[in-house]
């Protein structure tokens, strides 16, 4: 039988990646606000190495290769120069776009079971924020590919998972500074409803006169306060008491971040 020659092996590729901003709090120390070069596996993509390097995809916005934008299914090959970037938040850069479907119509959350703190200051500011300590990965996932959501996590492996489109790491440790830190981040201070939505379940709330709700008002309340409101879905009663002045310092000063 004639000899049949071994198979090339497959030549490795070795591609050089910068990433930017608050991706580098991502990476290993000596990779951070440099260019550095690394070996790829083999047929790796954009997005597996990103990841491999420790960014979730999600954290990403825009991908140049060669100075031109790409999506995170394209092949890296020898040479390849990468530069890595987050979301931008004074120009449009819409035209660029490659890693993912169109942005969001509405900008909805879903938060993991350490960031009920957070939910609830989003809430407050009229955003429409789901949280259930109960929820496992996999269930954020599910509800927030199924529901047009963004994942709110200090997971990176949850950000990591293929399916998830549209999340954010949380680098913060307080609610009132995550708060901050994402408020910064999607520019969210134009588009807030404050005391819009039920603290408590995530319902809107509706103005209510104080004769419809004076028998579920503690006495003092009903002689001190004129304004209510209240949820349809769990029926609790709101008012503009001390608890709500202190949130609305909160408030002022999250809106200020869109001054």
């Amino acid at each position: 039988m004639p000899n049949t020659p071994p198979a090339a092996a497959t030549p490795p590729v070795t591609a050089a990646f910068r990433f930017y901003e608050e991706l580098n709090d991502f990476l290993a120390p000596e990779h951070r606000r440099c260019e550095f070069e690394t070996r790829c596996a083999r047929a790796a993509t954009v997005k597996h190495m990103i990841e491999a390097l420790g960014v979730p995809h999600t954290e990403v916005e825009l991908v140049l290769v060669n100075g031109e934008s790409v999506g995170f299914d394209r092949l890296l090959r020898d040479g390849d120069r990468v530069s890595v970037y987050p979301r931008f938040e004074t120009f449009d850069i819409t035209p660029l776009l490659r890693v993912r479907p169109q942005p969001l119509r509405q900008t909805r959350f879903i938060a993991d079971a350490h960031l009920g703190g957070l939910a609830h200051l989003l809430r407050l500011t009229g955003f429409d924020t789901l949280y259930d300590n109960g929820y496992d990965d996999p269930e954020i996932v599910a509800i927030a590919e199924r529901e047009g959501r963004i994942a709110l996590t200090r997971d990176r492996e949850l950000l990591k998972r293929r399916t998830l489109t549209h999340g954010c790491f949380v680098h913060a440790l307080k609610p009132e500074q995550q708060a901050a830190e994402i408020f910064s981040r999607l520019d969210l201070a134009r588009s807030a409803r404050p005391f819009s939505l039920c603290l408590e379940c995530n319902a809107p709330l509706r103005p209510v006169d104080r004769d419809a709700v004076a028998h579920r008002l503690p006495p003092g309340v009903r002689e001190r306060h004129t304004r209510f409101s209240t949820c349809d879905r769990c029926q609790r009663v709101f008012w503009e008491g001390s608890h709500w002045q202190r949130m609305r310092q909160i408030v002022e000063r999250l809106l200020k971040l869109g001054a």
